[in-house]
């Protein structure tokens, strides 16, 4: 019994024992694997705030995406000085700045590069689609009006994308943007209306008659430049697209009728169109009902009611 007791002591001994050495062991590498990543750290620390990972020339920017403005005017939106470290910049800081305050870019996306040191710049130009243009109206408060201007003048003062989002004209020019202007005019645009554009644009590039300027400085009556004359609408509302439908079935209007006897054509009520002739005595000036040949639609269906 003595001896069965003093080997299971010994036994015991020995365990404790091993297991003091793998605890030490374990401790050893616990400790030296903090130190390697520490250092770690401090190196790429120190190695990033090194010459080799500063930014000295805009030309160590990237530009990738861009069609209207040159590469240097996307550099020059970054505000960045030079020389600049690659650890103290902020990709999605500069991105913001790039789209801020309406600009003509509409996305961006920045990463920075260390080998070799610089930055990747991926941008999304805002594409115009219409021109908005400046024609002061006496008590109105239109994005369009300038004070210094004469009721005769049009100039330029924006342009207006898909989305609704109008960029000032001096932005385009302050970049130097190159690009073709957008058929499509529109004459006193309101902050209000750009809620409704996306929608009215929608039906707008889908018509078959082709339309040239939209006057929105009356609200309740928009008047529209088309390739069958001048269209009155009345207020823009979900009858939009159903009238657009009833001015491609008058097609064949310019064949029937000389467009020089014709004011205007009337489609407030699409569901009876009129002509407004001209005639030498304003009091004889007559209005003529019109038929709409039936055609097969190429517009969306009408638009939902907009809140306003």
């Amino acid at each position: 019994m003595t001896s069965i007791a003093s080997v299971s002591l010994s036994e015991l001994r020995g365990r404790r024992i091993t297991l003091r050495r793998k605890r030490r062991i374990h401790t050893a590498q616990a400790i030296w694997r903090t130190v390697a990543s520490a250092g770690l750290a401090s190196g790429l620390v120190w190695g990033a705030t090194q010459p080799i990972w500063v930014i000295r020339t805009p030309d160590q920017i990237a530009v990738e995406g861009n069609e209207m403005i040159s590469d240097r005017a996307v550099r020059s939106l970054l505000s960045l000085s030079y020389p600049q470290s690659l650890l103290r910049i902020e990709p999605q800081a500069l991105a913001s700045r790039l789209t801020s305050n309406p600009s003509v870019i509409a996305s961006a996306t920045v990463k920075r590069q260390l080998i070799p040191p610089g930055l990747m710049v991926q941008v999304q130009e805002r594409q115009p689609v219409a021109l908005a243009i400046s024609i002061p109206s006496p008590g109105s408060q239109l994005i369009a009006s300038r004070a210094k201007e004469t009721p005769k003048m049009r100039s330029p003062v924006g342009l207006l994308d898909a989305n609704g989002v109008l960029v000032p004209w001096e932005k385009y020019k302050a970049l130097g943007a190159s690009f073709s202007l957008p058929k499509l005019k529109i004459l006193g645009v309101r902050e209000r209306e750009l809620t409704k554009w996306p929608q009215i644009y929608q039906v707008l590039r889908q018509s078959p008659v082709k339309i040239f300027e939209i006057d929105w400085r009356n609200r309740t009556n928009i008047i529209l430049k088309t390739e069958l004359g001048i269209v009155h609408l009345g207020p823009y509302s979900s009858e939009f697209a159903e009238q657009l439908e009833v001015l491609h079935r008058l097609r064949a209007l310019p064949t029937k009728l000389k467009t020089s006897q014709i004011a205007y054509i009337d489609l407030k009520n699409p569901e009876s169109p009129a002509l407004q002739m001209i005639q030498s005595d304003p009091k004889t000036n007559p209005k003529l009902p019109l038929k709409t040949p039936s055609v097969p639609s190429k517009l969306p269906q009408p638009l939902k009611p907009i809140s306003r």
